[in-house]
């Protein structure tokens, strides 16, 4: 998994974004996490969108099982973040609570991200 993300790679929806800087697989449950915590942060006063979808399904063989008995079940799903994605997407709030929140979610991340604003 090499390059930079074009499709996605700037701010559609809000004034504020937090954009990848690194690659990496994300889970559908850091996913939500993240969302959650920037949610009580704003205390549901403004508007976030979350820009990334799992829809990359990681299977897992069950441990101690024979060869060729086929590919195991899918176990959790993944989204696949490139370079210069735009994760997630905050409006409606001030410029403090926006970064505030944005970086709360940020160290929850796996990756190291960076905070945009709309120009």
């Amino acid at each position: 998994m090499k390059g930079i993300s074009y499709p996605g790679n700037h701010i559609c929806f809000g004034r504020y974004a937090l954009q990848a800087l690194e690659l990496a697989w994300i889970t559908s449950r850091q996913i939500e996490a993240r969302r959650r915590a920037m949610t009580q942060n704003i205390c549901r006063g403004g508007k976030i969108w979350v820009r990334i979808f799992p829809n990359k399904p990681v299977t897992v063989r069950p441990t101690e099982t024979h060869m060729s008995s086929g590919k195991g079940s899918p176990e959790y799903w993944v989204a696949v973040v490139k370079r210069g994605r735009i994760l997630y997407e905050m409006g409606r709030v001030a410029e403090n609570i926006a970064r505030k929140s944005i970086s709360i979610a940020a160290s929850k991340m796996p990756i190291q991200t960076q905070f945009i604003i709309s120009g």
